[in-house]
């Protein structure tokens, strides 16, 4: 009964630590990737559909990127930081992609196709931020 606790206790370590380095190894693999934030300001009067966004717009760039595309992500805005002041974006959708060149290739002929889709979602125009994850 020991011996079977014991080579428990083993295995259930074992699990902890690789999980653990898998988060690590993920995360450490974000540094130095492409992070394009497509940030949409609240404003009153202002309207944005969510279901279409994530279910049809962001898929339709996510194509777009290609094998370029690591990943993405979709923020719905909920507060702001100080209590009792305006939500400062409605919604973020981030992108993190491998290279900036690759990406500006795959947005550019399809820019038009992309502007185009905001009247189906939303009356805001967008606030561009591209970065690099450096941590």
């Amino acid at each position: 009964m020991k011996l079977k606790l014991f080579v428990s206790l083993i295995l259930l370590t074992t699990c902890f630590a690789a999980f653990g380095q898998e988060k690590q190894n993920v995360a450490a693999g974000e540094k130095g990737l492409i992070k394009v934030s497509v940030m949409y300001p609240y404003a009153e009067g202002k309207t944005f559909n969510m279901e279409y966004y994530e279910t049809k717009h962001m898929p339709m760039v996510a194509g777009f990127l290609g094998s370029n595309l690591i990943k993405y992500t979709i923020e719905k805005g909920l507060a702001s930081g100080i209590p009792n002041q305006p939500l400062p974006f409605m919604a973020i959708g981030t992108f993190y992609v491998k290279s900036i060149t690759d990406y500006q290739a795959a947005i550019g002929p399809n820019r038009d196709a992309i502007r185009a889709d905001f009247q189906n979602y939303t009356n805001i125009t967008p606030v561009i931020l591209v970065s690099e994850v450096t941590k």
